[in-house]
């Protein structure tokens, strides 16, 4: 019988921490690329030891067997705007397999949707830790869906868990047309995809433009060289109220020769 349940969970924390940190460092990547990224955000948890009783009780696991035995007492969960980026999200974790994570299972409950309509794409790992007391390869489930999906499962999980698994009948129908729903929405914005994209990135590009700006107009300033800095930086404001990219990349450009002509350097933060 395992009792000391705090050091058991102990390299499941880290585990999901470490996830976590790894998956938004990609999404991070991408958004300093400029480039549109497949991940939205990144949650994780370890399971709570009233779950894993209540788990294992309920798949007549022997506690001393757990840690082999069940796959979620550490998970973390990547949501997506896309079904495509679903895909993209998958093929990431595939990379990484035999690296710094190895791929046990998968599955896919977007292609095969539960009858409640529940729809998730769930890969379970095998994950190093390294612990005071020497390395733990832990099982975890790493769960890939979009935002319409993990709105509609959150509800069904709570759900769930008010009617101890018997939710009535009515309450089902509801769920599956609400499910219905999700992916309606997923389908919709998936045949508008090329131009949510692009407007993503054009905004990412105009926030990082606006950024490198301001970045040259503090280092003018400071250089206590230019005089009319102050005339360029109300000029920059009025172009940034009228919110026009071209604009700015344009009054970048003027900085640059500005910088050039009083020999100041700009550092890129």
């Amino acid at each position: 019988m395992i009792q000391n349940w705090n050091q058991v969970l102990i390299p499941y924390d880290q585990a999901v921490e470490e996830l976590k940190i790894k998956f938004k460092s990609i999404r991070n990547e991408y958004r300093k690329m400029d480039e549109y990224s497949p991940i939205e955000f990144v949650t994780g948890r370890v399971k709570k030891i009233s779950s894993i009783l209540d788990k294992s009780k309920r798949l007549n696991i022997p506690l001393d067997d757990i840690t082999e035995k069940m796959e979620d007492i550490a998970g973390i969960r990547i949501m997506c705007q896309m079904v495509e980026d679903i895909d993209k999200v998958v093929n990431l974790i595939k990379e990484r397999d035999g690296k710094d994570l190895k791929i046990e299972y998968e599955k896919d409950y977007i292609k095969n949707q539960k009858e409640s309509g529940y729809k998730s794409y769930h890969i379970i790992i095998r994950y190093p830790v390294h612990t005071a007391f020497g390395q733990r390869d832990i099982l975890a489930e790493i769960q890939i869906r979009t935002l319409a999906m993990n709105f509609w499962a959150t509800i069904e999980h709570s759900l769930n868990y008010k009617f101890e698994g018997n939710m009535p009948e009515h309450i089902k129908i509801k769920l599956k047309n609400a499910a219905d729903s999700a992916s309606n929405l997923d389908e919709q914005m998936s045949e508008i995809r090329e131009e949510i994209v692009e407007a993503q990135e054009m905004f990412q590009v105009k926030s990082s433009l606006v950024a490198e700006i301001l970045n040259k107009i503090q280092t003018l300033y400071f250089s206590g060289k230019v005089k009319e800095i102050d005339d360029y930086r109300e000029e920059f404001f009025d172009i940034q109220e009228r919110g026009n990219f071209y604009e700015l990349r344009y009054f970048k450009k003027k900085l640059d020769k500005l910088a050039e002509k009083y020999n100041i350097q700009i550092i890129q933060k």
